[in-house]
């Protein structure tokens, strides 16, 4: 493909979305109203995201696999020259990956809100603050120019804030009833500590921003990237503080631990999609921010930093599986999307071991752990979404009551979903959660040249433990939510037989695409996957498969990018 269309396809990615924005705002035209605007609007979300991921899918195809460390699609226009900011766009094989999954992740969310809309406000401002929170997060991921980088990390702000102070506390429309007051309460204050930790984190990363360019004399991030470039300029000190000014900011959106602690409330009160968006597509801006600026503008101060980071990540790795262990024992009274947000802070510790061990073989595992991670624990996030759609809750010691939720027997194919999600999370070989953190610990094992080895081999046998603690709270969530005793599954369909079942429970068995519902032990129908929802969770489930056991697919394109990175642009 010529670079002309490349150009206009990544344009397309970034900008389509913001447009497709403002035009959700506007009253539908009257021919494409459907049963009504709320209809339309949500019918346009998925549009718009339909569109922007078949362009994303283009400019894959058309990328040039060859040279996956070349820069391309670039466009490079000034904008503010007094301060030589410019619009700077490109991708390489770092950033393509990132690329098509928050365009997928998107497109997702979209189709799934279309049939299972969250309870709250209008559906134009959902569709409207998803398409914006697209925008920002595909900006981030091609922009090129700092401070360019800087807006799109803080122009998702404000729409997370929104879909959890509004959308929040409720994952679908299958549970009726306005949220309680409790509830309300605890969307608002998870989501003002989600904006206010990140933008405190984003005010001191704008200092280090801001440090970088004045010194060099440079905003541009390919220069800025290149041994014998504007770099040169940048003093030790000066690497010292812009690595630990930008790192913070860095590392709350990552997040590391102990700067976690807004992720588990922004998760436990958020809807549906928007702990997929937050897991899958806004914890990687911040390790992508790591590798694409801290790790090769600021080598020498990475480089001091880098057995913190890794002591960070190690500790965060075991701390977020204890505290799993600690929500999925019976009687903890354990939030099953809390639990996934903790175990979030656990595989995110594993990119950001991969990145400070500063050698190719841990990037490299960072940047497939980052889509690992997007894949699964988005799909995870769906089924528990779902999971509450049907029965009211997402308590573990609700769910599983006496004996285990028995969801094999009650909703077979649901169970079986949520079983291979929570088997991918916990990296087993052949699904794409075990390459990236075996790279990380590999990274580990031999770290850059000037590192502590017994330090960090301190921190990979720490990374190693986590594994094993991961493996255990996964399979006893799958055990108390899965496996149990099955009700009798005749009762139901007896009842809708004989008339005396109710019209809810009536409606549950008729609904198309549906299998029948069973009964549990405290009477709840729990209907098996409908068919918008295998719309929306099989492609993440087939990519786990073919990313664990064609992981060169991904590692062809990042590890040549990565190289160069390292090697100071040659």
């Amino acid at each position: 493909m010529n670079h002309t269309a490349m150009q206009l396809l990544l344009a397309a990615v970034v900008v389509l979305p913001l447009l497709g924005a403002a035009a959700a705002l506007l009253p539908a035209p009257p021919g494409l109203r459907g049963r009504g605007p709320d209809q339309a609007v949500l019918r346009h979300g998925v549009t718009v995201t339909g569109v922007v991921l078949a362009a994303a899918v283009a400019l894959a195809i058309g990328f040039d696999h060859g040279h996956p460390a070349t820069m391309q699609a670039t466009t490079d226009l000034s904008w503010i020259p007094a301060l030589d900011i410019r619009v700077h766009l490109g991708i390489d094989g770092i950033s393509l990956p990132l690329v098509v999954l928050t365009a997928l992740l998107t497109f997702l969310c979209a189709l799934y809100s279309y049939f299972s809309m969250p309870k709250g406000p209008s559906p134009k401002a959902f569709v409207a603050l998803l398409l914006l929170l697209e925008s920002g997060t595909l900006a981030t991921f091609a922009v090129l120019d700092l401070v360019l980088f800087f807006l799109a990390f803080e122009m998702v702000l404000i729409p997370m804030y929104f879909l959890i102070a509004r959308w929040g506390g409720n994952s679908g429309g299958a549970v009726s009833g306005a949220p309680s007051g409790r509830e309300s309460g605890g969307r608002q204050a998870a989501a003002w500590k989600f904006i206010l930790y990140t933008l405190l984190g984003s005010v001191v990363m704008l200092l280090g921003l801001l440090l970088v360019g004045v010194k060099s004399g440079t905003f541009d991030m390919v220069a800025l990237a290149t041994d014998n470039g504007p770099k040169a300029q940048l003093s030790h000190t000066v690497q010292l503080v812009a690595v630990l000014a930008i790192g913070i900011g860095l590392a709350v959106k990552s997040p590391l631990w102990p700067l976690h602690s807004w992720l588990p409330d922004a998760h436990t009160a958020a809807p549906t999609v928007g702990s997929v968006l937050l897991a899958g597509v806004l914890l990687k801006m911040g390790t992508y921010g790591f590798v694409r600026i801290a790790l090769p503008i600021a080598p020498e101060g990475m480089h001091t930093f880098a057995p913190y980071l890794a002591a960070l990540a190690a500790v965060g790795i075991v701390y977020g599986s204890l505290a799993c262990l600690a929500l999925v024992r019976k009687g903890a009274k354990g939030d099953l999307k809390r639990l996934i947000a903790y175990s979030s802070v656990g595989h995110m510790g594993f990119v950001l071991l991969g990145i400070a061990s500063m050698t190719p073989t841990g990037v490299n595992g960072a940047l497939f752990a980052n889509i690992a991670h997007g894949l699964i624990t988005g799909l995870l996030f769906f089924l528990v979404g779902a999971l509450k759609d049907r029965t009211g809750t997402t308590d573990l010691d609700t769910l599983a009551g006496a004996t285990g939720a028995a969801l094999y027997g009650r909703a077979p194919r649901f169970g079986a979903f949520l079983a291979f999600a929570a088997v991918a999370s916990l990296g087993i070989p052949g699904l794409a959660g075990f390459w990236g953190e075996m790279l990380a610990m590999f990274g580990a094992f031999h770290p850059a040249p000037g590192l502590s080895r017994p330090a960090f081999l301190t921190f990979m046998a720490l990374a190693g433990l986590g594994t094993l603690l991961t493996a255990a709270y996964l399979l006893l969530v799958v055990r108390r939510v899965c496996m149990g005793a099955t009700p009798g599954a005749d009762e139901p369909a007896a009842a809708v037989e004989e008339g005396t079942a109710s019209p809810d429970e009536a409606a549950h068995h008729a609904a198309p695409g549906r299998r029948p519902a069973t009964v549990s032990a405290a009477g709840a129908l729990i209907p098996d996957i409908a068919r918008h929802e295998y719309a929306a969770w099989s492609p993440l489930a087939a990519l786990t498969v073919l990313a664990g056991l064609w992981p060169a697919a991904l590692l062809g394109l990042t590890d040549p990018a990565v190289q160069q990175l390292l090697g100071g642009g040659k």
